[in-house]
């Protein structure tokens, strides 16, 4: 028998691998969902950790793991490979057939167990939109997938985050670029794939029936175009047009997307950005805000307030900090400063959150008419004095007395 892998665990060699993986007892294994896969899929507890072992042909398996370490040098979200166990015999000498490892990706499940967690309707479009995230980052890296379906994919949901992570490789390819023919093949099959991984789920009672499954599987093309286009669009900035930033992120809002990094380098012909988009559950701004800054606040406020931290921390290249001190930073040097600047007489017409939401909207109408970046100091000046005066004094509205007939008079 022989193992190839990047660094050996000496536990591997103790699994029973004279035996097929259908024969394998049920002590060495681990009680975790498993998806449909056309090869036999054993996960199997190991030194303190989960791998995933799968029974494959050996040049497929070698093709495979090597596509699998080279993904993961690029950074792209998908499972790390182990070994390759070739030379395997049972006790009677028959040749078995080889097996990739894997390791397990922690709180992944695949689309069936999220499925039998929760039949809601948008349950299938959040895994296709994390899907569609997760294809549109592989094609940027160079990666033609060749069998793309929910069943090749586990999602993850990282706390109000959803993510998705290829599992199964064996029929990619990495390329420099890819054509758009090879996209678009990618789209078409994934999209095929899905609806008829989504009529089996009708046809077991974990969908319901009235969710209109081709609908669903047309999202992954729809979603798939609007990403790539948004991310791909060649837009290099001067250093006084990073108000354009905001363009951006707002353009990935509206598709229903938020910015789960955002990364700036600056060259000779000016300042690329790229955004890594990700797909997050309802309330997730809100609880995000709450916990790194402590502020209570609603859930577009937060998402904006959010937008600006990223911003700030390509700004200011604290790519490498944690961004928890990032964002002490960021309270006490933008968002602190910003509210603080409102006269008191003003401070009750809103509140400060919504007068640091309006504020970067005044900010970005200001660069946007003059074609160059604002300072926040003078939008601040410039909506304290232009803009805020004409606001309702909502502390004072809200306490009023329903009951007097005259308290909703001007």
């Amino acid at each position: 028998m022989q193992i190839t892998a990047a660094h050996l665990d000496p536990a591997l060699l103790d699994l029973p691998w004279e035996l097929p993986l259908e024969e394998w007892p049920e002590s060495v294994l681990a009680a975790l969902p498993r998806g449909i896969s056309r090869h036999v899929v054993r996960f199997v507890n190991l030194s303190g950790r989960v791998i995933a072992v799968k029974e494959i042909g050996e040049a497929v398996a070698y093709h495979e793991y090597q596509l699998l370490r080279d993904l993961n040098r690029l950074e792209a979200p998908s499972v790390l490979p182990s070994a390759v166990i070739t030379g395997r015999k049972s006790v009677d000498g028959e040749e078995l057939t080889p097996a990739l490892v894997t390791e397990h990706l922690q709180f992944s499940l695949p689309y069936r167990a999220v499925f039998s967690q929760s039949m809601r309707p948008e349950t299938a479009t959040r895994l296709i939109d994390s899907l569609a995230v997760l294809l549109v980052r592989l094609h940027l890296l160079g990666f033609y997938w060749g069998d793309v379906s929910l069943s090749n994919t586990l999602f993850r949901r990282d706390a109000d985050a959803f993510s998705a992570y290829l599992v199964d490789a064996e029929t990619g390819e990495l390329h420099n670029t890819l054509t758009r023919g090879q996209r678009h093949y990618d789209v078409d099959l994934a999209r095929t794939n899905i609806i008829g991984e989504l009529m089996d789920l009708q046809a077991g009672g974990l969908l319901y029936e009235d969710v209109d499954v081709i609908r669903v599987g047309n999202r992954i093309e729809e979603r798939y175009h609007e990403l790539w286009e948004e991310l791909t669009a060649e837009e290099v900035y001067s250093d006084d047009e990073r108000w354009r930033i905001s363009n951006k992120i707002k353009r990935l809002n509206e598709l229903g997307f938020d910015v789960g990094e955002l990364r700036m380098t600056t060259g000779v012909d000016g300042t690329h950005i790229s955004l890594q988009p990700k797909v997050v559950d309802a309330g997730h701004h809100h609880r995000q805000i709450m916990r790194l800054t402590g502020l209570d606040v609603q859930e577009q406020q937060a998402r904006r307030m959010l937008n600006d931290l990223a911003t700030y921390r390509a700004v200011k290249n604290m790519h490498d900090q944690p961004l928890e001190l990032v964002a002490h930073k960021w309270l006490s040097e933008v968002f602190e400063p910003t509210v603080r600047a409102v006269p008191a007489e003003m401070a009750s017409k809103l509140e400060p959150a919504q007068i640091f939401h309006e504020i970067l909207d005044h900010r970005w109408f200001l660069a946007e008419k003059r074609g160059h970046d604002v300072p926040l100091e003078e939008a601040t000046e410039s909506y304290i004095t232009n803009i805020l005066p004409s606001r309702r004094d909502e502390a004072l509205f809200l306490d009023l007395d329903p009951n007097d007939e005259h308290s909703l008079e001007d």
